[in-house]
């Protein structure tokens, strides 16, 4: 009998390479704008960008004011006569048109939808995740995306995953696992919500909060035989 019913994927560098996404669209919005993109700009935006999403997901600041800040801030720094809400807009739609997939996600949620719910969980845009899992086919794999932005609650909020727990039909939190990489949204999410937890940990970065999880995978790959070995 399998110990698990419902997985709950996180989007963003779990199924799509979202990395990956954001290089190009920062190249091609910076490109098509005509403002070099050096490295040390490029490395700056990352660390505020990073800065603003903490503080999104510990309730700090909403999700329209780290969008809508992060590249005011970085034309401030570097004194560069651009309007940051605009350039934000012109990088949301860059953003959105990229889907690409982390190593076997396809395969991956083509096969377990077999056995399992599959379900999505973001704290994304909603616009450019929609449009990034039609793109990418995982739509076509899942039963529903739970998007922050939609729901008006954010992971690791309680009130999101209680959220997402009351539109899961027949739901037990006994049977659901969750699977993503941050530690601070997904991992921590989960434990508070009462959910087994699966950490997708391709670089292999330490615990520094120490919780609980349930498994660590650096692949996705190894979820099937995390899944193979609950069914014994």
């Amino acid at each position: 009998m399998k110990k698990y019913k419902t997985l709950l994927f996180d989007a963003d560098n779990t199924l799509l390479d979202f990395d990956k996404t954001e290089k190009e669209a920062l190249r091609k919005t910076f490109t098509m704008q005509k403002i070099p993109f050096t490295p040390a700009m490029k490395n700056r935006y990352l660390q505020i960008n990073t800065a603003l999403w903490n503080a999104y997901e510990e309730g700090r600041m909403t999700r329209e004011e780290v969008i809508f800040t992060r590249f005011c801030k970085l034309f401030d720094e570097f004194h560069i006569a651009e309007d940051g809400v605009q350039f934000e807009h012109i990088y949301q739609k860059e953003l959105g048109k990229g889907h690409a997939l982390m190593p076997h996600a396809l395969e991956l949620v083509k096969h377990l939808k077999k056995d399992y719910e599959l379900y999505i969980v973001t704290n994304g845009v909603s616009a450019t995740q929609h449009s990034r899992l039609h793109d990418s086919g995982l739509d076509q794999h899942i039963r529903k995306a739970f998007i922050s932005e939609e729901i008006g609650y954010r992971k690791p909020m309680k009130e999101y995953f209680d959220y997402c727990f009351a539109h899961i039909p027949s739901f037990e939190k006994g049977q659901t696992l969750i699977i993503g990489d941050s530690l601070s949204s997904d991992m921590q999410g989960g434990i508070h919500a009462g959910i087994a937890t699966c950490w997708m940990n391709p670089k292999q970065k330490p615990n520094v909060q120490d919780l609980p999880i349930t498994y660590e995978i650096t692949h996705l790959k190894e979820l099937y035989s995390i899944l193979e070995e609950d069914e014994r």
